[in-house]
């Protein structure tokens, strides 16, 4: 009756939101303040008092044709300051033809997969991963290909990477911060994988590309700074959002970033814009295109969600987890305590811990802990860990 491949990869992608219903059972029997769910990348903060001033002053203020339709690119001023913002560390220059809005980069995702993709071609992704990249790739008739990552990092094995590059292959997608992981892609890591690809183009005779996921792009710890994979391989594509840097996840407000590098990069542009308004996106919310025109200078505070990181992880390493110390976005990918990390999960749930288990990431064995959630929630979770860590040492 209905599509037999949507049905079945309802069933590989439940897991995050069976653990949200879970917690909201939970919550119903025992209290909210009782139940530790920690399953949703769902941004804790709300929206800097810029952003709200600036959505007040267009919803208010005499703004004639702000709802009208518009270029499905995007408002070109809007374009323009965004272009402006990632020449700050760039070393190529960037025009609004270079930029399209986008419905978050969920929709940016899809707009450069559609535009970029022949049936049967190849988008290799790097485990651990979002499980929606595999979704989005065989929306668009692309076939995902799985790279396990260095067990010891959980970073890119440049290795396998060269292994699996084929004449099919037509992009590659790394996220960085990296969510689950929270890993993130320093610059000599990003050279290395530039020249894996490089040595494979020159091998087939084909253009690979770089897509660069990166919403979490503002929320970095410890100093560190996100490189510009513009500045380092010419044939990259960034995809972000405002969801987590400004906290607008629900608005779906996004773009896409193309590198003026590109060869024939006017006819990709055009194609990008193009596939936003085919795959009935149109174009990105009129009214947020303005909101972030205006708050691109707004700097995230990650202090808050470092100091999440710095307790949770001092507690969990210190109950015998195994985790990498995340450089930024919001979540921690500790090894669970057996094998067997769905069975990890299901008995977290007895003392009211909502967990995602790894296997939905391509990485069995490991779970997912998302501290974007209140302090006292953290602190207050800390009695559960310890009785299920307990239950497995007994």
């Amino acid at each position: 009756m209905f599509s037999e491949k949507v049905v079945n990869n309802l069933k590989n992608a439940s897991w995050i939101r069976a653990m949200f219903e879970e917690g909201e059972r939970l919550t119903k029997i025992y209290g909210r303040e009782n139940v530790y769910d920690f399953s949703l990348g769902n941004p804790f903060s709300e929206p800097p008092e810029e952003v709200i001033e600036s959505l007040k002053n267009y919803v208010t203020g005499n703004y004639k044709g702000i709802h009208k339709y518009m270029n499905n690119a995007g408002y070109p001023e809007v374009r323009e300051k965004i272009a402006r913002s990632l020449q700050h560390d760039s070393e190529i220059e960037l025009t609004q033809d270079n930029i399209i809005m986008t419905v978050g980069a969920a929709g940016g995702l899809n707009v450069v997969l559609k535009a970029l993709l022949n049936p049967g071609e190849e988008v290799i992704i790097f485990a651990p991963y979002f499980v929606e990249y595999m979704f989005y790739t065989d929306n668009h008739g692309g076939k995902p290909i799985i790279v396990p990552p260095d067990r010891r990092t959980l970073e890119p094995d440049l290795d396998a990477l060269e292994k699996v590059i084929s004449p099919k292959t037509k992009a590659i997608i790394i996220n960085t911060p990296n969510n689950p992981t929270g890993i993130v892609y320093s610059k000599e890591k990003l050279k290395q994988i530039k020249e894996v690809l490089l040595k494979k183009q020159d091998e087939y005779k084909t253009v690979i590309y770089i897509i660069s996921d990166q919403p979490y792009d503002q929320i970095v710890y410890d100093g560190m700074k996100i490189p510009n994979i513009l500045s380092i391989f010419e044939n990259s594509i960034i995809v972000n959002s405002f969801s987590k840097s400004l906290g607008l996840a629900g608005e779906r407000i996004g773009y896409i970033a193309t590198s003026s590098q590109i060869k024939d990069a006017d006819v990709l542009n055009n194609a990008l814009s193009f596939c936003n308004r085919t795959l009935g996106f149109v174009n990105a919310p009129g009214l947020f295109q303005k909101v972030v025109g205006d708050s691109l200078d707004v700097k995230t505070d990650a202090a808050d969600y470092q100091k999440k990181r710095d307790y949770l992880y001092e507690h969990l390493t210190a109950l015998g987890f195994e985790c990498v110390k995340p450089q930024g976005a919001f979540y921690l990918f500790p090894k669970a305590l057996i094998e067997d990390d769905v069975e990890f999960v299901k008995r977290a749930v007895k003392y009211h811990l909502l967990l995602v288990p790894g296997n939905g990431f391509g990485c069995p064995g490991y779970i997912r802990i998302s501290y974007c959630v209140s302090m006292d929630t953290i602190v207050n979770s800390i009695p559960a860990f310890e009785k299920l860590v307990q239950e497995f040492r007994s």
